[in-house]
């Protein structure tokens, strides 16, 4: 990927012709020694990571850049120098001016531990290895460490940490953290919006159908085994979803209508979400209960769960 970055190009693209041209170079004639230790690629937190950038990103902590991750048992052999190196290339190439904010995007690239990377969103220095390790991190946090891409990996050592997350959360994590949502969405959704709208609390209708939409959003992100990002990117990574059928467009239209002159399309709306995300359930084989009160399937769920350390826990334990 040698042809020079233009407006066309995504910020992820623009990272890896940086790196074939510039980091690539570098580290064959600085670093040839450990270059069979030194993973490359853009990876964590920014738009363009997720390759959700547009214009409108390139305002603030935009420009080349790329990661190399080191074991952690090279850190103090190499890891000053490579960042001195790296802190060398040029920045300003071709169209990519420096960014406006180069301190704060300073600290997503560059030189960093595998070890260090993966602690930083998991708390390990590897993948979660119970199911309450996995239930305790965030989506948006396994999300922002299994985006972008990886250039290279010689050793396979950070590759090997991204797959077991790429992976997906374990079965019995998935029951619980679904449950979680389910409970939320029918408390949420078919129960407090619906009270708040006939006492004429449009304020608390509109929390309500908040609480609902983020609920609703998680499980369709967990029904289709991806992690739901921060929330700014929720409905944009959601695109293309299938399952349940229809679910996407759904929540997006109920956020688009009026809790004061619209609040009966929004409880049909919301009802025809619970009841796609109910028979989805069924589909699966992960609950058995034809109701069309969500939090029903909440039940099944979590009686479906084998850790009996999760399947103990409080309900709501799980829903981010």
């Amino acid at each position: 990927m040698n042809a020079p970055p233009d407006n066309r190009m995504t910020g992820l693209e623009i990272a890896e012709y940086y790196y074939e041209n510039y980091g690539k170079p570098m580290i064959t004639r600085d670093f040839a020694k450990y270059a069979d230790v030194i993973a490359t690629g853009l990876a964590g937190q920014g738009s363009e990571c997720f390759g959700f950038d547009d214009e409108f990103s390139r305002d603030h902590d935009f420009g080349p850049g790329f990661c190399l991750w080191i074991p952690e048992r090279y850190g103090d052999e190499i890891g000053r120098s490579l960042q001195k190196a790296y802190d060398s290339l040029p920045r300003d190439i071709e169209i990519c001016g420096r960014s406006a904010l180069e301190p704060e995007r300073s600290k997503r690239v560059g030189v960093m531990t595998t070890e260090q990377f993966y602690r930083n969103y998991t708390g390990k220095p590897a993948a979660p290895e119970t199911n309450s390790d996995w239930l305790r991190v965030p989506q948006r946090f396994f999300a922002e460490a299994v985006n972008g891409k990886v250039f290279t990996d010689p050793s396979g050592e950070f590759t090997a940490v991204r797959n077991k997350l790429l992976a997906y959360y374990p079965a019995d994590v998935i029951k619980k953290k679904l449950a979680a949502n389910c409970s939320a969405m029918g408390q949420a959704g078919q129960y407090n919006y619906v009270r708040s709208v006939k006492r004429g609390h449009y304020e608390s209708a509109y929390l309500a159908c908040c609480e609902f939409v983020k609920a609703a959003l998680a499980a369709l992100y967990l029904l289709n085994k991806v992690y739901m990002p921060y929330y700014k990117w929720a409905f944009k990574g959601a695109e293309g979803f299938v399952l349940p059928e229809d679910c996407t467009d759904d929540i997006k239209k109920l956020t688009r209508l009026s809790d004061r002159s619209q609040s009966e399309k929004k409880i049909a709306l919301i009802e025809k979400i619970c009841i796609g995300t109910e028979r989805e359930l069924i589909r699966r084989g992960w609950s058995d209960e034809s109701d069309c009160f969500i939090p029903v399937h909440a039940g099944r769920l979590t009686d479906s769960i084998e850790d009996p350390v999760i399947r103990g826990m409080h309900v709501s334990v799980g829903a981010d």
